[in-house]
């Protein structure tokens, strides 16, 4: 019974633990996400605007509200 142990202990001894490195590359978007993408980056734009049009009109409604 330990014969065909000790062939695997030394199989199991020789494996290294650590995987090898991976070769830096830029991520690319998975084409079936890009329609999202570009949905989500004109929200943020949109976002941008509809705040900025919100304090514009809250500081008019100060100035206003201070004559």
């Amino acid at each position: 019974m330990k014969w065909p142990l000790i062939p695997l202990a030394l199989i199991l001894a020789g494996c290294d633990p650590t995987p090898p490195p991976q070769p830096q590359t830029e991520r690319q978007p998975n084409p079936a996400f890009e329609t999202q993408i570009k949905a989500m980056e004109k929200a943020r734009a949109v976002e941008g605007l509809v705040t900025e049009a919100t304090e514009a009109q809250r500081k008019q409604m100060d100035e206003s509200e201070q004559q």
